[in-house]
């Protein structure tokens, strides 16, 4: 497997106006997106695209990976 599709995935996320909540435990961060009105978990190396897309989908955005 390559890189972690993570770093690509946050600054997506940030762009559409989603933002991080500090209150995750271990390596998981809890994110609010204002589209869905949901919080959902974006775990710190996500190497899976199928994973990252649905954090994508959690947030009401298109698959991208």
């Amino acid at each position: 497997m390559g890189a972690s599709f993570t770093p690509e995935l946050k600054k997506m996320l940030l762009e559409v106006g989603c933002y991080f909540q500090p209150q995750g435990k271990g390596d998981r961060e809890i994110w609010y997106s204002p589209i869905t009105d949901r919080q959902f978990v974006v775990d710190e190396t996500i190497k899976s695209r199928h994973t990252a897309n649905g954090v994508l989908k959690q947030a009401g955005l298109p698959k991208a990976f």
